[in-house]
């Protein structure tokens, strides 16, 4: 596959797709409809909140209740080792930040707009 950017060589890029974050108004229809798909309930907290991963492997979907009021948002997860540093002319919307989880995430920007997060561990 030719570069995107002639003579410019990607020295660390991400593990690829980490997960699927999805937001919901009801749990357990939403895990309902994940397990429907095949996919198990790998752990679940005592907040709404857990994770799926397809037996045949693959990126685990996160799934988290919100409050009726509040609008959903799915975002996609991209994976990346310790260390990782976007490439040069990366568009980063928000730099690498802790995470509660022990992880740290940033946001980025694709030319189109799309918005994607990488995690990688913390530091």
């Amino acid at each position: 596959m030719a570069p995107i950017h002639p003579g410019y060589i990607v020295e660390m890029g991400t593990n690829g797709f980490g997960h699927l974050y999805v937001e919901t108004h009801d749990w357990a229809t939403a895990v309902e409809f994940w397990t429907s798909l095949g996919f198990e309930v790998e752990f679940a907290t005592d907040h709404g909140s857990g994770m799926l991963r397809h037996p045949a492997g693959g990126p685990t979907v996160f799934v988290a209740e919100q409050p009726w009021e509040d609008p959903l948002a799915t975002e996609v997860y991209l994976a990346a080792p310790a260390g990782y540093e976007p490439p040069p002319g990366m568009h980063v919307v928000s730099p690498f930040r802790p995470t509660h989880w022990g992880t740290k995430v940033m946001v980025i920007q694709d030319p189109d707009g799309h918005r994607f997060r990488i995690e990688a561990p913390a530091d």
